[in-house]
């Protein structure tokens, strides 16, 4: 899984390297002044000023900027494509910066300069590196800023050339007050030529409640309405269920804004119809993800003590601001709830000790009173607050007062760090542990530069809550308002979600403490079993005085076909519909998206698996504990590819030479002349037939045997000794990965192919196509080396790492393992000199619904594979089989059989195109998946990933079929 989602990240960047070569190879014979900036794309009067501004500039300069965004069922992933100009004769630095949401996972960053391609990588964070040192120039910095993150990226750009940066992140959006936000920042600091974002989203409810706000800078917004007088360079279509906006502001349009590019934060709001009941879950590709939100459920009593700090640094804007909100929020409090105000500086004040108040008119004016007494002064005793704040609410709860469904919390305000009292952050959060006992929430909140974040945040994660930041310049008071509201109206008590024992695992958190009003709980996990029919689910909640059970079975199929619906509508949507400036990019960016958005399910369960290894870390009280959530994190991390906490995003860091070029990159024999970069030509799309660059096979194939499988996947084995072929077809499950030969103990060869789906032609016979879209060739002898096909791209890591397209033809021999690429045509993989296999490559330049890219395998020279091997294939590679007639009897007509292993195969006589159709075999064809004809059934073929090398699964040496046990990963 690990390897499998890593290269659908390298195909992806590879698909937006096309985009960004095609495009540079667009601008090659531009002259490097004025019109560098494209101002055709502005209105033809240039306003004088932003010329001059242009043509000051000695930084270089951003000639695009394109921002792709697709949101599946909440999860979004975002591309930034950006392009970087140097207009002068010598190199110049550059910074590419782009601001991330704070709850966003890089996935990866890609740098094209000089014609040089820099793929990052993620590793595992060293651990002498410190957290708030920065990272070097080799990779890009992540660094937190209040509620966004910055990642940066230093480079030096050759003179008059270009730099291109290619980055993705991916955000679960969190549902606030009944809505979803996302946001995109705009702040390229610097007036841009070409600027576009695209922001599509799909889902499988329909989207209501749509708002966009543009441009908020620090509180204030502009709000545009869905309405056809929508504003200059946005454009906004409403369809159900998918959603599209487009901003694409020109450089006068840009400058009206902000001269300096700071035009601000992009926001849009919305929510999606639900129904009342268990929620929505969604199937994909053996995973699920259950969306939970339920509505119209009587609000539960709460009891809240405000812990608020009134040390001497609170002073002016922020007490006044603090002020503001606690009025407002004494408002908004409920006659049944319960609350306190505690204030802290060196010393503790309890407004009402001994006690929480109900909500009445009265208390609330004593509670205004005591808040507008409050002046700053003294120390920061966060321990003695919390500790008093922790006993008063403790002794309440435990008492006769409090009622037996009610949902009790702490929110706690500062703006510094403990300076008096206990001042270690390690005893401070032990302390709280012990006063809270798993009673109530803390729910914390920063204000300003001078916070302790990490004793913030783990007071919270430890305590059941949420932590804040409130920027320095930020509103406070509306901040704190918007915080409280979030959480000021509990519906639920003590959630617990189950799922059928035996048919999921790794599910992540599946009990909550509350349930706010206008929010939303995700779970996610494994189906251990995908021939499951349906998935009970059972949820159990306290609502004030009463218990909620709700309890459905889901049916696993109908849910699987509705996603794979919802995912085609998305991909769809994100390889269509770009207009205007970069638009060729934009749809090259949204195709990109879609090749990785097929696992989106996958992808919630693992960027949530993340999250909750990062908050156990946080929450774990001993080192062994620990270290056990970091390697559970940081492995996941590295198999999703996230930057995270526990990562590092390694980068080659580009040279320029003392002449001004790029220094030159690993070279490999290649026959056009040249080192070919990681970059890939996407197909043409002007031709609806099948490419293989010419309609002769390669000289590579007139040798082969015919043991293939290729097509739909259609499957002919060559059996020479017998001296006649066989052919069956297997109707596999997309997403599948099929195990085609296997001789791991010996000759420590193993092949897997992994299938895509299609719709079936109309009118055929079949509810849906499968082909191979990746093909893994692994040996681990003498030591481990692989290879990774698709039709655009071989992965080959043996002594280097090479990522070579296929586009051009090219040798490369690694030691372990050779390759040779036939441009368009094909890639032949040597182990050693008695091994080797043709893998053909298959292109449509416009096709079909029901085509795809693909491939076919080949094997060319079995020799060195031993009398053991197995698989789809390997199974009959030492084999003897014998054809039979049987007469007629009774009411049976006469038949043909194959005799293989013992075995019995009713057959008949077919014809197969093989070679990209250029000849035929002849074949006896075994129906019904090859039922009886291969050692067990078509599941014991499917395995977990890609690189899948387990022992054999089936023993050869005799006609009798039965396994080993369960295979193990390797």
């Amino acid at each position: 899984m690990k390897m499998k989602m890593k290269m659908m990240m390298m195909m992806m960047m590879m698909m937006m390297g096309c985009a960004a070569q095609e495009q540079l190879q667009k601008d090659e014979d531009m002259d490097p002044d004025v019109s560098e900036f494209d101002l055709n794309f502005a209105p033809p009067r240039i306003p004088r000023q932003v010329k001059t501004i242009l043509t000051k500039e000695t930084k270089p300069h951003i000639q695009e900027l394109s921002i792709r965004t697709t949101i599946i069922s909440r999860y979004a992933f975002t591309a930034v494509y950006c392009v970087m100009l140097n207009r002068h004769s010598v190199a110049a630095d550059a910074t590419f910066h782009f601001h991330i949401p704070a709850d966003a996972f890089v996935s990866n960053f890609t740098m094209i300069i000089g014609g040089r391609v820099y793929q990052s990588e993620v590793r595992p964070r060293e651990k002498k590196v410190k957290q708030n040192k920065s990272k070097n120039k080799e990779s890009g910095d992540a660094s937190p800023q209040l509620d966004a993150q910055v990642f940066r990226a230093l480079v030096n750009i050759p003179g008059r050339n270009r730099a291109v940066f290619l980055l993705t992140y991916e955000q679960l959006l969190r549902r606030r007050l009944g809505r979803y936000e996302h946001v995109t920042s705009l702040r390229p600091l610097q007036l841009v030529s070409r600027l576009s974002l695209d922001i599509t989203i799909v889902d499988q409810s329909m989207i209501r409640d749509l708002e966009v706000l543009l441009l908020r800078n620090g509180a204030s917004a502009q709000k545009i309405s869905v309405k056809p007088e929508t504003p200059v360079a946005t454009e906004i279509s409403n369809e159900k269920n998918v959603c599209r906006i487009t901003f694409s502001p020109n450089i006068v349009q840009q400058a009206k804004i902000s001269t300096s590019g700071m035009l601000g934060d992009f926001l849009v709001r919305y929510d999606v119809q639900r129904d009342m009941g268990i929620g929505d879950i969604q199937v994909l590709n053996g995973h699920f993800v259950h969306y939970f939100a339920p509505k119209d459920l009587p609000v539960v009593p709460k009891n809240v003590v405000f812990v608020i700090d009134t040390s001497a640094s609170m002073l002016g804007k922020k007490i006044r601001q603090t002020k503001d909100a606690l009025f407002t929020i004494l408002k908004d409090l409920r006659p049944e709830d319960h609350f306190n105000f505690i204030s802290f500086s060196s010393k503790v004040k309890v407004w009402q000790p001994g006690r929480l108040v109900p909500v009445t008119p009265l208390t609330v004016r004593d509670a205004k009173k005591f808040i507008f007494t409050l002046v700053p002064s003294g120390g920061t005793n966060i321990d003695g607050a919390i500790q008093t704040g922790s006993s008063l609410l403790g002794d309440y709860l435990s008492g006769s007062d409090s009622g037996p469904n009610s949902v009790s919390l702490i929110i706690f305000l500062t703006d510094g760090r403990p300076t008096v009292g206990e001042v270690q952050s390690t005893a401070i959060l032990g302390r709280t542990r012990s006063a809270v006992r798993e009673n109530f929430c803390i729910f914390t909140i920063g204000i300003g530069n001078d916070v302790d974040y990490r004793l913030l945040e783990r007071m919270a994660v430890e305590n059941c809550g949420m932590m804040r930041r409130i920027g320095e310049e930020a509103d406070a008071s509306a901040m704190l308002k918007g915080f409280y509201d979030e959480i000021g109206t509990p519906l639920l008590s003590d959630i617990r979600i189950n799922y059928t024992e035996d048919s999921v695992q790794y599910v992540t958190q599946r009990l909550f403490n509350n349930y706010f009003n206008g929010s939303e709980i995700v779970v996610a996990g494994k189906l251990t079993d995908r021939s499951v029919k349906s998935l009970h689910v059972l949820v159990t909640a306290s609502n004030n005085d009463k218990d909620i059970v709700l309890e459905t079975d889901v049916p696993l199929r109908r849910q699987q076909i509705q996603t794979r619906e919802h995912v085609t509508a998305a991909t769809v949507a994100m390889a269509g519909g770009a207009k205007g400036p970069g638009s060729e990019v934009a749809q090259r960016l949204g195709v990109a998206l879609g090749s990785i958005a097929e696992d989106f399910v996958e992808r919630v369960w693992g960027f949530l698996s993340v999250k909750e290894g990062l908050r156990s870390r946080l929450r774990s009280q001993t080192s062994r504990e620990r270290e056990e959530h970091v390697h559970q994190a940081t492995n996941l991390s590295i198999t999703y590819n996230f930057l995270t906490p526990l990562t590092d995003l390694v980068l080659e860091k580009p040279e320029v030479l003392a002449h001004g070029s790029m220094a030159p990159a690993p070279t490999v024999s290649s026959t056009s002349g040249e080192a070919e970069s990681t970059a890939n030509q996407l197909p043409d799309t002007e031709d609806a037939a099948l490419q293989t660059s010419n309609t002769e096979p390669s000289s590579h194939t007139s040798s082969l045997r015919n043991t293939i499988a290729d097509g739909d996947p259609h499957f002919v084995v060559d059996f020479p000794l017998s001296k006649l072929s066989v052919c069956f077809n297997i109707n596999g499950e997309p997403g599948h990965v099929l195990r085609l030969l296997s001789d791991h103990r010996h000759s420590g060869v193993t092949v897997n192919g992994k299938l895509v789906g299609a719709p079936a032609p109309q009118g055929s016979h079949k509810q849906r196509r499968t082909y191979f879209s990746t093909i893994t060739v692994i040996v681990d002898r003498p030591k481990r080396a692989y290879i990774e096909v698709n039709p655009e791209r071989v992965i080959l890591d043996g002594r280097d790492r090479l990522v070579l397209p296929c586009h051009s033809s090219v040798e490369v021999d690694s030691g372990v393992l050779s390759v040779s690429v036939v441009a368009q045509c094909n890639v032949t993989v040597t182990v050693g000199g008695d091994i080797s296999f043709v893998i053909l490559l298959h292109h449509y330049r416009n096709p079909a619904p029901y085509q795809r890219n693909h491939l076919g395998f080949y094997i060319g020279n079995s020799k060195g594979l031993s009398h053991h091997c197995h698989g789809l294939l390997g199974q009959f590679l030492y084999e003897e089989v014998g054809v039979a007639k049987l007469p007629a009897q009774e009411d049976v007509k006469p038949s043909t059989v194959l005799k293989v292993k013992g075995r019995s195969v009713p057959v008949v006589q077919k014809s197969r195109r093989i070679f990209s159709g250029t000849q035929s075999v002849d074949c006896w064809f075994a129906r019904n998946n090859a039922a009886q004809l291969i050692d067990g059934e078509y599941a014991d073929y499917v395995v977990s990933h890609m690189f899948h090398t387990d022992t054999p699964m089936f023993h050869t040496d005799t006609p009798v079929f039965h396994t080993e046990g369960e295979p193990q990963d390797s």
